[in-house]
């Protein structure tokens, strides 16, 4: 009787260090930022897969092998709702939102931005010229950004409404490389604005990083936004384009911070974050720039040339820069 009540007050101890690591499990996940949760992600499935092979070949029992795959499910649920994924949602296609264009009431245009946090701060990334664009006399006053607002129910959507000015100042955030201003734009955003609990993704320093390897002329590439305002009108998701790099990485071409894609892009995608697929992971996606415009040649003739089908994309290590402590606030406006 002795060695069975020894085993009851064993289990009993075992089920509450078992409820006391799941309560400091889930403690550590929400101090997780969304780069470090998705990170944290990839490595809970690459030590399970390797605790897993040395499960199958151990003489233990069907009740253990089942807990265990409950448990490792559970964790990676749980790192899931803080990385801000979707289940079966690529959450390249959650950081990316349709921008709207206002002049008070009065709609101007469509584009194409998405989310970049650094430091625990959230910025909307997006072309400068989406925001202000002198040539034209673009110059809107607010943008609005659609948001998904149930990670259950993909058709529930929020609209926020962002000021991008403030006692007339522009709100965003501009650089310059070697020859002028560059075509990106970060609009820092205040804190809580967007819900805890929304779906969405974001990219980050850790987005930039080379780790899967260096592109390389004519590497595939995606670039996801919302051609001629097309998209998924179900469960408002943006579409993907195909590309590929078209000039060499990463020199500056022609002397400014940008490179050039090869693929068919249409007004609606400025803005648009142009990713590369990691090695041996998809979803693990290596942010390599920002989609400005297609590039033309003076000289074509309509109806007797095609068009180039190049694209100028501004590098993504820009970033670092229009999201920093000494970032520059826009002086025009």
């Amino acid at each position: 009787m002795r060695n069975l009540q020894d085993a009851t007050e064993r289990i009993c101890e075992l089920k509450g260090s078992v409820i006391a690591l799941e309560a400091f499990a889930s403690a550590m996940a929400a101090g997780l930022t969304p780069a470090f949760a998705r990170a944290a992600a990839s490595e809970l499935s690459r030590h399970a897969e390797a605790a897993r092979a040395v499960l199958l070949n151990a003489p233990i029992s069907e009740h253990t092998l089942q807990a265990f795959e409950q448990d490792t499910e559970r964790h990676a649920a749980l790192l899931a709702r803080e990385a801000g994924d979707t289940p079966g949602i690529e959450p390249l296609l959650l950081a990316t939102v349709p921008v709207s264009t206002f002049s008070g009431t009065r709609a101007l245009s469509a584009a194409t931005g998405f989310f970049f946090e650094r430091d625990g701060r959230l910025h909307l990334v997006t072309s400068r010229h989406v925001l202000l664009d002198e040539p034209s006399g673009h110059r809107p006053d607010r943008v609005e950004i659609e948001l998904h607002a149930d990670a259950d129910n993909l058709r529930t959507t929020i609209v926020l409404s962002l000021l991008l000015y403030r006692d007339g100042l522009p709100q965003w955030r501009e650089a310059h490389d070697a020859i002028g201003l560059i075509d990106v734009a970060a609009l820092p955003l205040e804190a809580g604005l967007v819900p805890a609990d929304a779906p969405v993704s974001v990219f980050s320093p850790a987005s930039l990083e080379d780790a899967g390897g260096t592109p390389t002329v004519g590497s595939a590439l995606r670039i996801v936004g919302f051609p001629l305002g097309f998209y998924d009108t179900v469960h408002r998701l943006p579409v993907v384009r195909q590309a590929a790099v078209a000039s060499s990485w990463p020199l500056p071409f022609q002397g400014r911070a940008c490179f050039l894609t090869d693929g068919r892009t249409h007004r609606g995608m400025s803005g648009a974050p142009v990713v590369l697929a990691r090695d041996g992971d998809p979803r693990a996606l290596r942010l390599l720039g920002i989609h400005s415009s297609r590039m033309d040649m003076a000289t074509r003739e309509d109806g007797r040339d095609e068009s180039l089908g190049l694209n100028a994309t501004w590098y993504a290590s820009e970033l670092m820069r229009l999201t920093g402590p000494a970032a520059t606030p826009a002086r025009s406006g």
